[in-house]
């Protein structure tokens, strides 16, 4: 069960707290309200020309979201990188494009990430709990939180880049 929440991020404060980061692009082999099965390539990389070490490959299933977007079961397994690649072009149209950063915060892990292409400009967070009663004090760099916001979905974005939003 994924136990997710989800911010907007404001300013760069966040910048001089990462540990890691990593290339990621991903796309969607089937998407409807009730589960998403989406394919994953990602690397890791140093922020100096985003030069990336060997990249690493999952697919992933989601379920539905609770009412509140804070519950859904999620199925994750690593396959080979060339079998990703192969399935990213088998994909439904529409591809995320992001740079995660991660940032350790207590016992948690901040992810922000950095959307390219026809999602530039979205910086959103997502912290994962480990229980539904986990208290999350965020930091000041994590402006309004989004989660249950379907629009803010990686699915919904694929579908429905930020670009093409009138309202940003």
């Amino acid at each position: 069960m994924e136990i997710e929440r989800k911010y907007l991020v404001g300013g760069n404060g966040w910048r001089e707290c990462v540990s890691r980061s990593y290339l990621i692009s991903q796309g969607y082999l089937s998407v409807d309200e009730c589960r998403s099965v989406r394919v994953r390539l990602r690397c890791e990389c140093d922020m100096q020309g985003m030069h990336c070490a060997e990249g690493q490959a999952f697919l992933t299933i989601k379920g539905q979201s609770s009412a509140d977007g804070l519950l859904r079961e999620e199925f994750e397994y690593a396959i080979p990188y060339s079998d990703a690649e192969k399935l990213l072009a088998m994909c439904v149209e529409g591809r995320i494009d992001k740079v995660r950063h991660i940032i350790p915060f207590g016992e948690l892990n901040i992810e922000v990430d950095e959307f390219s292409g026809a999602n530039a400009g979205l910086v959103l967070a997502e912290v994962e709990l480990p229980d539904t009663s986990t208290l999350f004090d965020p930091p000041a760099y994590l402006s309004e939180e989004v989660t249950g916001d379907k629009r803010y979905y990686n699915m919904y974005l694929a579908q429905h880049p930020y670009s093409t939003w009138s309202n940003f």
